[in-house]
């Protein structure tokens, strides 16, 4: 069973030895499309927790949570929505788009604060580039296996944000 989403005015934040951390969450598609166990969610591109390699960039890939746990690919930091960036804590790196154009890949880079890497997501809606706020993160129609058959992928790319396609471009997040 998933637990509710943060909403978007409360960031959730946890005390660990008096000190305060984000809730770590993962950003999953609200709408489950032809998922087959708990709908996508954003992830590494290619291995799995701590061992995927952030250089293959983000991509939809089936959530991990009802697995009990969230693992360090899909997991990013509340905190930094506010400040425009989409932030895996575990890897220390940030999404950034390979361009502004429709068809654009998400990369990961080391944080440098550029426009590429600025976004506007509050934890719930649509996710938009700053820099092209009429384009959103989409995950594209075509599905293929990872793993295994219950492992499913969607390419994640940039699309103009249509109601028609909400399905598609429409996220929140959720912690353990």
């Amino acid at each position: 069973m998933f637990k509710p989403m943060i909403p978007a005015t409360l960031i959730a934040v946890c005390l660990s030895a008096g000190v305060a951390q984000a809730t770590p969450v993962e950003i999953y598609l609200t709408d489950m499309l032809d998922n087959t166990q708990a709908g996508y969610c954003l992830d590494i591109a290619g291995g799995k927790g701590a061992d995927a390699d952030p250089s293959n960039g983000l991509q939809g890939h089936t959530c991990y949570s009802p697995l009990g746990s969230l693992l360090e690919d899909q997991t990013f930091d509340t905190e930094r929505f506010a400040k425009g960036t989409l932030y895996m804590t575990e890897f220390d790196v940030c999404a950034q788009m390979s361009g502004f154009e429709e068809g654009a890949s998400v990369d990961l880079a080391a944080c440098d604060g550029s426009k590429a890497q600025s976004f506007v997501f509050s934890g719930q809606g649509m996710i938009t580039p700053t820099e092209a706020p009429d384009m959103c993160l989409t995950v594209g129609a075509e599905t293929r296996s990872g793993r295994s058959d219950t492992n499913q992928i969607k390419a994640l790319l940039l699309k103009p944000c249509d109601a028609d396609l909400a399905p598609y471009q429409t996220w929140a997040t959720r912690s353990e």
